[in-house]
């Protein structure tokens, strides 16, 4: 007995995210037939796919262009909004770090993935570097990240406060 059967409603949500996951590795496939990276991604809410993406980096000359980016920021332009909340994102590998965030910052609520950093870091891609960088002490890294005190450094927040019609995140 698996354990969608105990709820015929994990059992619907599994076959909906196991159709999802298959489209974004389709989206993937086709990717690298094109001559990009074997990424892809699709944003669904509610059954409806909201924004697809492919990995456009090296197409676009864009290192922020992943596939999962890509997708949040179709989804967005779907739905005229820069949070997508009660949305899925579906990949066809676990997300690298900047794109954990992308959808962190999208507000979506979940993340399902079908390959992961390993099988990534296989077909050499750096995301598992990327992962045990993150958790590694900041004065190991490779590239500096310096925090400089500067006599104006609160001005941008002080005027963000400051504005009454500001968006709130």
């Amino acid at each position: 007995m698996s354990h969608y059967d105990a709820d015929p409603g994990a059992a619907l949500a599994a076959t909906s995210d196991e159709a999802w996951l298959t489209r974004a590795c389709a989206l993937a496939v086709e990717n690298v037939a094109e001559g990009g990276g074997p990424f892809g991604a699709v944003v669904v809410r509610d059954g409806r796919p909201l924004g697809a993406g492919q990995n456009r980096v090296t197409r676009d000359l864009d290192p922020t262009a992943h596939a999962e980016v890509v997708a949040i920021r179709d989804a967005c332009r779907t739905l005229g909004a820069f949070a997508l909340a009660g949305c899925t994102l579906y990949s066809s590998c676990e997300p690298c770090p900047m794109c954990v965030a992308a959808a962190l910052w999208a507000r979506l609520e979940r993340i399902v993935f079908a390959a992961d950093r390993y099988d990534a870091a296989r077909g050499g891609f750096d995301d598992l570097a990327f992962y045990d960088l993150l958790a590694a002490d900041r004065a190991t890294w490779p590239m500096p990240v310096v925090a400089l005190p500067c006599a104006h450094a609160s001005h941008p927040f002080d005027a963000w406060l400051a504005k009454e019609d500001r968006v709130h995140y």
